[in-house]
């Protein structure tokens, strides 16, 4: 038993990356691909008298570690500067504001259709309000340094409000009132205790000697995690401090307690956590996909009322998502791709397993939040089309020079001065004047037609 076991293990992860590997050279979003191995692998170890009755166990547990840690590489990628405040204005915005309207419009179906209270059907829309940042970071890596910074910080922002806005609900006494209080008085709770503890986190990665110390700051990081979710806190957002401040220490070590502790190998170890971090994020959500998947009841995607709803909440979520991107006027050029990169993934289905525990639904939702995962992910294959497709500004373009003049005739030699001076004319000519430049508003290369999608000068 213990060496097919190893073998089953080491093949399996061999097999999720050349799954990665595949995906991305061509352009699929490997959620799909995953899922898809999930549902085969179902009856075809049940053909072969395998049974994996513990897969349901452990969905919600490898899919929350996930979530942290996916969290936490999209937070290591971003780098904090006062020309970014616009945009995290701008992320903020557009995260808040596409949870709202999408929680709105399916509470109120959700009101309308089942028999449920409103706080009830709040907590169903949420799920499905929610970007899943662990689908949208893998898969905006087509897109340049902007572009994918503008999906970290909206997908991030979007998990950490649906988390709170869904625990807040859920451990309210049922009325709006209450809900509000606690969302309220959560938040602040969430937002002090969080950036002590990415302080804590920070202190021990620098005070910390020897070869180990990823591991027990990983354990403290999931510990504390945990704690958080048992108080009905939003620990994602510490996981994003955490983050952040990792990638720039000089917000801390700008005070005169930690001004000396970052020493020349800090950047050496920075790297060495972040490729620690993308190994165990592969490891996770390849591991959770193919679960949920396999433990996925394909008799429930069947259900004609699962692809009603999953169709609904899909024209609900691009629709408003297209018309928001429309008012931030970002451009079409940046509209275009960005209005469909909204997938649902992990948090949805972590957010809709947790009400389905709290009260009783029907069993074709269960079908359509695995549809609606899935087509919001292929619907990324819109994104990656169009950023393609999208030729450069005629200004960009280098205009040709025009051709080069004739030179002009020669005229007769002059006779010199009396003086013995030589005439302006006759002194021998210098070295060649250097071609005129070219216009400053023309750059030297093609650059995409939005600013937001236009790399980032890293001379800044």
């Amino acid at each position: 038993m213990t060496y097919p076991a190893i073998l089953s293990a080491s093949l399996f992860l061999l097999i999720v990356f050349g799954i990665e590997r595949a995906c991305r050279r061509w352009g699929v979003p490997s959620v799909i691909v995953l899922v898809a191995s999930g549902f085969i692998a179902q009856p075809t170890l049940g053909y072969l008298g395998v049974q994996l009755g513990w897969a349901g166990l452990l969905v919600p547990i490898v899919g929350t570690i996930g979530l942290v840690l996916i969290v936490l590489e999209g937070a290591l990628d971003i780098e904090l500067k006062r020309e970014r405040l616009r945009l995290i204005g701008a992320t903020l915005f557009l995260a808040a504001a596409g949870f709202v309207v999408c929680t709105a419009v399916f509470a109120t179906i959700a009101w309308l259709v089942l028999d449920i209270s409103h706080v009830q059907s709040v907590l169903l829309a949420t799920p499905f309000a929610v970007i899943s940042s662990a689908v949208a970071i893998p898969s905006s890596t087509f897109l340049p340094p902007k572009g994918r910074e503008f999906v970290v910080y909206e997908s991030s922002m979007s998990d950490i409000i649906g988390v709170l806005v869904f625990f807040s609900l859920l451990g309210s006494d049922g009325s709006i009132t209450g809900a509000l209080l606690a969302l309220l008085g959560g938040s602040l709770l969430s937002l002090l205790l969080s950036l002590f503890c990415a302080v804590a986190l920070m202190v021990v990665l620098l005070r910390v000697e020897g070869h180990i110390r990823f591991v027990p700051l990983l354990a403290g990081l999931f510990a504390l995690y945990a704690t958080g979710k048992l108080l009905h806190l939003s620990p994602l957002i510490m996981v994003l401090f955490f983050g952040l401040l990792l990638n720039k220490p000089s917000l801390v070590t700008r005070f005169p307690p930690f001004r000396h502790w970052v020493d020349a190998d800090y950047d050496a170890t920075l790297s060495e956590f972040k490729t620690l971090v993308v190994e165990l994020t592969f490891v996770v959500r390849g591991f959770f996909f193919v679960l949920l998947g396999y433990w996925t009841d394909l008799g429930d995607l069947a259900s004609p009322w699962a692809w009603l709803v999953a169709a609904l909440a899909l024209v609900v979520i691009f629709g408003s998502r297209h018309v928001l991107l429309r008012l931030m006027r970002l451009g079409p050029a940046a509209a275009g791709p960005l209005g469909w990169i909204a997938p649902r993934g992990l948090i949805t289905v972590l957010l809709f397993l947790t009400a389905r525990e709290a009260f009783a639904l029907p069993g074709y939702l269960n079908g359509a939040a695995i549809l609606v995962v899935l087509a919001s992910s292929a619907l990324i294959l819109f994104a990656r089309i169009h950023f393609d497709n999208q030729s450069p500004p005629e200004a960009a373009v280098p205009m040709p020079l025009p051709p080069p003049e004739s030179p002009p005739p020669e005229s007769p030699p002059r006779e010199s001065p009396p003086d013995g001076t030589s005439s302006p004319v006759d002194r021998p000519p210098g070295p060649a004047s250097p071609d005129p430049p070219l216009p400053a508003s023309l750059p030297p290369g093609v650059c995409h037609p939005s600013p937001l999608l236009c790399p980032i000068d890293d001379s800044a």
